[in-house]
């Protein structure tokens, strides 16, 4: 995909919107790790035929990236190029359509769409309360925890894609796999459907309640973080590998490997990007050197060095 950079992005060659758009809008303020540039625009559809006509109308040149809660996220210092999307309150919805299945908006969140189907007596998603991100990253990254991924509950998913056309993809085109789908760069999801299973409301909020303790007691839920830093490799875990390699508590400017969960990076108070991003490499370094395991990033980096350098952009971030 080219580049348009600079002002080559002018308000002038942008179409027509109901939603809101926004230039130069800083990105740090809605990611969890309060660092990073700024969108070139960021664009807050007011619907999903807003979205699609406006996809449609855009240059294809132009990168378009679609953000949720920023919570596995490092957002580069020199911004991103082009059109970020974030869905916001018209996408956080959840409806139930039967006994077991709910229609969920892409930017609703994990507590919103457990909660949901816990008052609907709707049992087999409470994992979703323990995943900071939205229905859009949950869909595109094959969000998981405590035993459970999304494959496990997504019947299908609207999209609208980035030439502008809607589609719904059903689970089995998605190529799941831990961590990674086969989803379009550039595609937004604009909507989920989940199918759970007939569940006890008291039952189904005592399991959300065992894993949101579960949570607090082993992560550093109340630093800026950006959640699970590596995925785990093939029969091991990461938290484990980067703690025999030394690396609890090391730190690289403002950003340090937390002292609590080791597969966590955290932000102390003034960290840059290049601080995170660059402390991750070096933990990567010395797992391979103790190890032999290549450790892979499971927070997405996106938009370019503050020294200019690009090395492109992610089609869709938590």
């Amino acid at each position: 995909m080219g580049e348009i950079m600079g002002d080559e992005v002018s308000a002038t060659t942008l179409p027509r919107v109901r939603g809101r758009l926004t230039p130069h809008a800083p990105l740090a303020p809605l990611v969890w790790f309060k660092s990073g540039g700024a969108a070139q625009w960021l664009f807050e559809p007011a619907d999903a035929d807003d979205l699609s006509d406006f996809l449609n109308d855009l240059d294809p040149e132009v990168p378009v990236m679609a953000l949720g809660l920023g919570s596995n996220l490092i957002v580069r210092d020199g911004g991103v190029a082009g059109v970020v999307v974030r869905l916001g309150k018209p996408f956080a919805t959840v409806e139930r359509i039967d006994a077991t299945t709910l229609k969920c908006g892409g930017g609703a969140s994990g507590i919103l769409v457990s909660s949901t189907a816990r008052d609907a007596g709707i049992g087999g998603v409470e994992f979703l309360r323990s995943i900071p991100g939205t229905v859009g990253g949950f869909v595109r990254m094959n969000g998981g925890a405590y035993g459970r991924e999304t494959r496990d509950v997504l019947v299908e998913c609207d999209v609208v894609l980035r030439s502008g056309k809607r589609a719904t993809l059903p689970v089995g085109e998605l190529g799941y796999r831990y961590r990674h789908s086969d989803l379009p760069e550039g595609a937004v999801v604009v909507s989920a459907t989940f199918h759970g299973e007939p569940g006890d409301p008291a039952a189904i909020q005592a399991e959300m309640d065992r894993i949101a303790t579960a949570r607090e007691a082993s992560q550093p839920l109340r630093s800026k973080t950006g959640g699970s830093t590596f995925k785990n490799p093939e029969g091991d875990k990461a938290w484990r590998l980067v703690d025999a390699a030394g690396c609890r508590g090391l730190k690289r400017g403002g950003a340090q490997v937390s002292e609590k969960h080791t597969n966590f990076l955290i932000n102390t108070g003034d960290a840059t990007s290049a601080d995170i991003e660059g402390l991750g490499d070096e933990v990567r370094a010395r797992v391979k050197a103790a190890s032999g395991i290549d450790l892979e990033w499971e927070i997405q980096r996106v938009g370019i060095f503050a020294d200019g350098a690009n090395e492109g952009h992610v089609g869709l971030a938590k």
